[in-house]
This record gives C-alpha cells, structure tokens and sequence, in this order.
C-alpha cells in the first residue's frame, strides 16, 4: 500500500469492523487506511454501498455477487484505491444446507482487477470471524505483490 500511495477500504458484514479494527491497530495506518463501512444489515448495504436491494432478494446476503457489489461500492464510495469485502454467517445460528454456518464470501478489488471467492471455516462465531479478518488480509496481501 505505501509503495504505490495506495489507500485501503474495508466493507464488513458479519466481521462487524474486525477487519479495520485489525488494521488501525498498527501506527500508521493513517498514510493507507481510509474508510471502513460496517454493512451488517441488508438495507446497509445498500444505502452504504450502493448494493441492489433485488441483488440480496435474489442472491441473498451470503454470495458472489454481494460480495461483489460490496467491494465495488466500498471504491466508489471512498477515495480508496484498494478495498476488501467479506459477507458470511459467523454462526452460531443462521446457517443453511446451502450456506452453512462457517461460509464467508471475500471480495477484493485492487487496481489489478476485482477477485472473489468462498471459504468454509469451522470452529464457533469467534473463531469463524478471526479466521475471516486473517484470510482476507492475508489475500489481500498476496494480490498487491
């Protein structure tokens, strides 16, 4: 982020702002984190993000092209250049034979390209949420090299 004059923007449902947390947790973060939206509800993410309320209808919360919208609306609405995205059920209840508790949808859009995947993390709400912040900036970090 420093090499490039990068600012960073996170868009966060069910981490509730882990992952900017555990950003502004370093000194100096200021010079490349900008924003973080906190979207954990449905009408969040579209009134923050810019998230299509008939996308979540069709798609539901939990999936690709949320995640998607996420992270595209966490650049448009900030002055970042990079940004992460995740959605998920952190559990312990919530979950579906579809989208078990565990299931965490990332987004990331860098200047290189937008990239999205699932991951499937066992374990109670802590330990799903802690596993999320870890994978998504540990990502993060392998598409800005």
């Amino acid at each position: 982020m420093l090499k490039h004059q990068w600012m960073l923007a996170t868009a966060e449902s069910c981490t509730g702002g882990l992952i900017a947390g555990a950003c502004t947790d370093l000194a100096g973060s200021s010079v490349w984190f900008e924003r973080g939206f906190v979207t954990y509800s449905n009408a969040a993410k579209t009134e923050m993000l810019g998230v299509d309320a008939a996308l979540i209808a069709t798609q539901g919360a939990v999936s690709e092209l949320v995640v998607r919208a996420m992270v595209q609306g966490a650049l448009q609405h900030s002055k970042a250049q990079v940004a992460v995205a995740v959605t998920g059920v952190a559990g312990p209840t919530g979950g579906s034979a579809e989208k078990p508790v565990g299931t965490v949808w990332f987004g990331w859009a860098t200047p290189t390209g937008l990239h999205s995947e699932v991951q499937q993390f066992a374990g109670d709400r802590a330990a799903v949420r802690s596993a999320t912040v870890h994978h998504a900036l540990r990502q993060l970090a392998v598409l800005l090299k």
